[in-house]
């Protein structure tokens, strides 16, 4: 899953920095558009630091529309590997909804988020509340599982129901199209033997003509060995033929474009 809101810290920084606008000026600035769409390649998916299309690359895309009174919509779409848990299924579509405010360079972003994997047999999906925060390129964001954690129970059968994700963010704009990005997410896996673990992520991006180019090392201490007995994370490829460490470390590369 992306980043699925413009941070309300990027809106804070740019209000703080700006100087007052004229009503001239305010009258010949046009307000964004209500529905943006989106459009990404990358060298591969990783969702909260664990690899989602075994190594290969991902087309991903969606659209946002945004109410003027902070509520919003949201579709996003990716490929994904039938071997990172989705069996019968190679589609990721995700679909949220909700509303956010900035306070001077301090933001809220409370909202409910659904993943579907259309194909999938045993059904898979997931369910997640988060409530975030911001201030100016800083942000912080918490979601709480309110279903079995991408449908698995643990092996005795309990839920996984509760299941968290911390996600901690700095996004500066260095200007002249350039910025650099730090991340930090902790999973806690209910009731699942090796399931919790941290990942990290930290980049750079840079806007060439409303395209924007990013590369990121990525690393997680997911339990993803693959020797005998295989740990948690160790997926196998689509055909089931091959295994691999889904939280090993690697740079990812991606060019995208918001319209």
């Amino acid at each position: 899953m992306r980043k699925f809101v413009l941070p309300l810290a990027l809106a804070a920084v740019s209000v703080s920095v700006s100087a007052p606008a004229t009503a001239q000026q305010a009258a010949a600035t046009p307000p964004p558009p209500p529905v943006t769409g989106n459009v990404t390649l990358a060298s591969e998916y990783r969702f909260r630091g664990i690899d989602q299309t075994y190594g290969n690359p991902a087309i991903q895309g969606g659209f946002d529309y945004a109410h003027a009174s902070g509520f919003y919509l949201g579709n996003w779409n990716s490929n994904v590997s039938q071997g990172a848990g989705y069996p019968g299924g190679n589609i990721e579509m995700d679909f949220y909804g909700g509303y956010k405010h900035a306070f001077g360079d301090f933001g809220l972003d409370v909202g409910y988020i659904y993943y579907a994997y259309p194909g999938t047999d045993p059904k898979v999906n997931n369910k997640e509340l988060y409530v975030g925060g911001s201030w100016k390129f800083l942000s912080a964001k918490y979601f709480y599982a309110t279903d079995d954690y991408f449908s698995v129970k643990s092996p005795t059968g309990q839920s996984t129901k509760g299941t968290t994700y911390l996600d901690l963010a700095a996004n500066y704009d260095l200007g002249n199209g350039w910025g650099v990005n730090a991340h930090y997410g902790h999973t806690n896996f209910k009731h699942i033997s090796q399931g919790s673990y941290s990942d990290w992520k930290i980049g750079g991006t840079k806007d060439l003509a409303g395209w924007l180019l990013g590369a990121a090392y990525v690393g997680t201490n997911a339990k993803g060995s693959c020797s005998t007995p295989a740990e948690f994370y160790c997926f196998p490829n689509t055909n089931g033929t091959k295994v691999r460490d889904a939280g090993r470390s690697t740079i990812v590369l991606s060019v995208g474009k918001t319209f």
